[in-house]
């Protein structure tokens, strides 16, 4: 590793091996060497004159890649699909000639593209089904847990810990069929030429229209895809990369949003992030433990939002059957795109898989909220007493008003109980009224909405990827 150049902060600290190979080198080119051979092999099988003993020696090279010869013809020529078309058919002396026949630089550009974006995405599919499959566990464990909910981030009517935890799968879950929906209806360009027209095979085949059509559902099934998009310029439509990075904004969204509630409950101290025992929160407050992995998450959420914004603008600005203007976006905003998300779900793995909640602190919170939030049942057994609910119902604003004057201006506990046990229009004791502080009663149907979505929704979700779960993500820093 050299230290007097830029190192890129998402292969040095935030991706996984596994995503940084789909974009690596090794993986573009010996992806370029597979369709030359599956051109070749179409051709051959379609009548060109090509030789068994061609394609064999393609076979032999097509994993030992001379990057120096490529380097250094791409030096001269300026074309990089040119310099690796030299430096194969140095390794091939006898294939040589017909390597690339009848293609344009974007076979193997376009199509390499689209193979490894497939590739990637399969890889985020696995780890955002495991990140679903983590959190519900976690609302499954905590389904029952009461917890002061919040509108506004002021507190409003009580729910549990679980039945929040539902929230954040819901939009995973959401990213989840957006992911499935693209995967499943990405194609190959196929081989069509400098213009989309396959001018170069109308002359190749003497005109065999018949002929033509079968070179790219032979290629498609080559290389693992079901079809080639049908119609092209040059290049696929670069609308192919919005989708794709519009799933992976949306997946950072989700990912954003779950790791802000994740902060706040942590300020709460209700519920926190991983903290290991040597490490260090700050490095001027010994005590601090702060939330950095949902931070990061947070950070590089917005990295990814805003970097789907690239391939929109790009393929708006497309010109006719293609301009060059998109190949140097396209090297950054694609591969950095995926290999911020991939650190991101890596991030979000880690941080539910060790979530700790304190059922204490969340107890004395919903405790100190709670009785404003009774009010109501409490007037409802004021009026089984014999008393008058108007009455009683200005008289419990008057007293809840007192009491949030004594928490807010005096620092005091909340005493409205007390206040209310005080006033003779209730005829309540304090016994009877502690009787009504029971948090079940005031969270509604939010354990049974939990059994309820993760029974019909979640685990046949699961039980479909169930070959794809148990993977445990490993952070650098």
């Amino acid at each position: 590793m050299s230290n007097d150049r830029y190192q890129s902060p998402l292969s040095e600290r935030y991706a996984s091996k596994e995503m940084q190979y789909i974009f690596s080198p090794d993986m573009k080119f010996r992806t370029w060497r597979k369709l030359w051979i599956a051109l070749a092999e179409t051709e051959k099988e379609l009548g060109l004159d090509i030789t068994d003993e061609q394609i064999e020696e393609l076979k032999a090279h097509a994993e030992d890649i001379n990057y120096d010869v490529a380097k250094e013809r791409e030096r001269i020529v300026r074309h990089d699909v040119m310099s690796h078309v030299y430096a194969y058919g140095q390794q091939c002396p006898k294939a040589k000639g017909i390597i690339h026949l009848g293609a344009t630089s974007c076979y193997v550009g376009d199509n390499t593209d689209i193979i490894v974006m497939s590739k990637a995405l399969k890889l985020v599919h696995t780890k955002l089904v495991n990140v679903i499959a983590e959190l519900a566990d976690f609302a499954d464990q905590y389904k029952a847990q009461p917890t002061l909910a919040f509108t506004h981030f002021q507190p409003a009517q009580p729910t549990t810990v679980g039945k929040r935890a539902t929230l954040w799968i819901q939009e995973f879950a959401m990213d989840l069929e957006d992911l499935e929906y693209v995967m499943g209806t990405l194609k190959l360009l196929g081989s069509k030429g400098t213009t989309g027209t396959q001018a170069s095979f109308l002359e190749l085949f003497d005109g065999d229209q018949e002929t033509i059509d079968k070179i790219d559902p032979m290629i498609a099934e080559k290389m693992g895809f079901e079809a080639c998009y049908p119609v092209s310029g040059q290049t696929y439509s670069r609308k192919v990369d919005t989708r794709v990075l519009n799933v992976l904004a949306g997946i950072a969204a989700s990912a954003h949003k779950f790791s802000n509630d994740i902060r706040l409950l942590q300020h709460l101290k209700e519920v926190e992030e991983p903290f290991e025992k040597s490490q260090i929160g700050s490095s001027a407050m010994a005590y601090k433990r702060n939330p950095m992995r949902s931070e990061r998450i947070a950070s590089l959420s917005r990295y990814v939002m805003i970097d789907a914004l690239n391939p929109a603008i790009t393929s708006a600005t497309q010109w006719f059957e293609r301009t060059l203007d998109d190949s140097a976006n396209k090297r950054l905003s694609v591969p950095e795109g995926f290999l911020a998300i991939d650190g991101i779900l890596d991030l979000c793995l880690n941080v539910v898989d060790g979530l700790v909640v304190y059922p204490k602190v969340i107890e004395k919170r919903l405790m100190s909220e709670l009785p404003f939030m009774a009010t109501e049942n409490i007037m409802m057994d004021a009026v089984k007493a014999g008393g008058d609910r108007q009455e009683l119902h200005e008289r419990i604003r008057e007293l809840s008003m007192e009491a949030g004057r004594n928490v807010k201006v005096e620092g005091l506990d909340n005493n409205l109980l007390e206040l209310i046990a005080a006033d003779p229009a209730f005829n309540l004791t304090l016994e009877e009224l502690k009787k009504t502080m029971d948090p079940t009663k005031y969270t509604g149907r939010a354990s049974v909405q939990v059994d309820n979505y993760l029974n019909k929704v979640i685990r046949p979700l699961l039980d479909k990827n169930q070959e794809l779960l148990g993977v445990k993500a490993e952070i650098n820093v």
